[in-house]
């Protein structure tokens, strides 16, 4: 198993609170590896948010390919984030040429394109770098979004976050998804480790999805072209939470009932029986086989935890107005809000998903025998 930890607060924080959370969560993770999704960026960052930021490893080669790129698409560079780095890399983390956090200035007359055309579009060069460095092994871009950045590296999460010094002021974020990486089931590959991004959604799972190849047969023919990659059997729920709620204009309360809708008993007399039945039939192929605990934020910045079926990850959300956490195991909890009210934190079970708003006031469960909030 791996271990998950997840913060959302009021005001930026450092990403070394989620690292620290994962040290003292070790027995449960192999120290292979971290993964950071950071959004709600404060520092100079704060100011900058309709700029989109690459997040990546580059060697020197692949940086000179990366700036031909995107001189050419019209993007000029706004800020940047150097990472230096000592001379000697630490042990079991390859030597890297550059870890590259850079916001760029939207391109001339992107101004009058539609949100949703800026989104597709900036999807579409994440993967046109992407591909580029596959072809030569040079560069590995994690995401291209604004107020959005990824770190992934091999290594121990602790060892790491001081390598990298992730405990700077420029990386302070109210939004912090961090993974103890356990590569158990692939080749070592930075592709594969959690958390995963699409277009606003993210998410990271401890667990197996043994329902892999007939979730991604479904996405491929989706003809969506940000449903690709799955270096991980994991990268599959944030492709369905985009699906759910961008694509089928659903609600967070409706993707559980995709990935694990409820048994036809317990449906016929749901006050949404008639659509929740037809979603389960027509989203059959989504249907995930566990055991699985799935942490995961929104565009909007709300960010929920849910359990499959078979409940046998574990899972806790606990906190205070003002910052809440999600994690794998309560000593996490306990590493950062220590002094939280206890008696409030919640284990969800396989019915619930757990949210905390953008607010941070305090953590709702929404139940699948509750009725949807469904669009009009």
């Amino acid at each position: 198993m791996c271990r998950l930890f997840a913060l959302t607060s009021k005001d930026p924080v450092s990403p070394m609170l989620a690292i620290k959370a994962l040290d003292v969560m070790k027995e449960g993770h192999d120290g292979s590896g971290v993964g950071l999704l950071l959004q709600g960026l404060g520092g100079p960052l704060e100011e900058m948010k309709d700029a989109p930021i690459l997040s990546g490893i580059f060697t020197e080669e692949g940086i000179r390919r990366l700036d031909l790129f995107m001189m050419e698409k019209g993007f000029l560079t706004k800020y940047k984030i150097t990472l230096k780095l000592p001379k000697e890399p630490v042990k079991g983390t390859p030597k890297r040429d550059i870890y590259l956090i850079r916001a760029y200035e939207l391109p001339e007359g992107w101004e009058d394109l539609s949100q949703e055309e800026i989104s597709q579009r900036l999807m579409m060069i994440r993967i046109q770098i992407r591909l580029m460095g596959e072809e030569k092994q040079d560069m590995i871009v994690f995401s291209f979004w604004p107020d959005t950045i990824m770190i992934k590296e091999i290594g121990d999460p602790m060892t790491l976050g001081t390598y990298l010094d992730l405990d700077r002021k420029e990386l302070h974020a109210r939004i912090i998804m961090a993974q103890g990486r356990q590569n158990t089931n692939y080749a070592i590959n930075l592709y594969a480790c959690h958390p995963f991004f699409i277009r606003g959604f993210c998410t990271m799972t401890n667990g197996e999805n043994t329902a892999f190849i007939p979730i991604k047969d479904f996405l491929s023919t989706r003809k969506f072209p940000g449903y690709m990659g799955y270096q991980s059997d994991s990268e599959v729920f944030a492709h369905i939470l985009h699906y759910a709620m961008a694509g089928l204009d659903l609600g967070i309360d409706a993707y559980k009932h995709i990935i694990t809708p409820l048994q036809d008993e317990a449906l016929s007399s749901h006050p949404d029986a008639e659509f929740l039945s037809h979603l389960k039939k027509s989203c059959r192929p989504l249907i995930i086989d566990g055991p699985n605990c799935v942490i995961g934020t929104l565009p909007d910045h709300s960010m929920f935890m849910a359990q499959d079926r078979k409940k046998l990850r574990p899972g806790v959300v606990g906190g205070k107005p003002g910052m809440f956490a999600f994690s794998s195991e309560i000593c996490g909890l306990d590493a950062v809000i220590p002094d939280r009210d206890k008696t409030k934190d919640i284990q969800p079970m396989h019915i619930d998903t757990a949210i905390v708003s953008p607010d941070r006031q305090e953590v709702k469960i929404c139940r699948q025998t509750e009725a949807l909030n469904l669009p009009l």
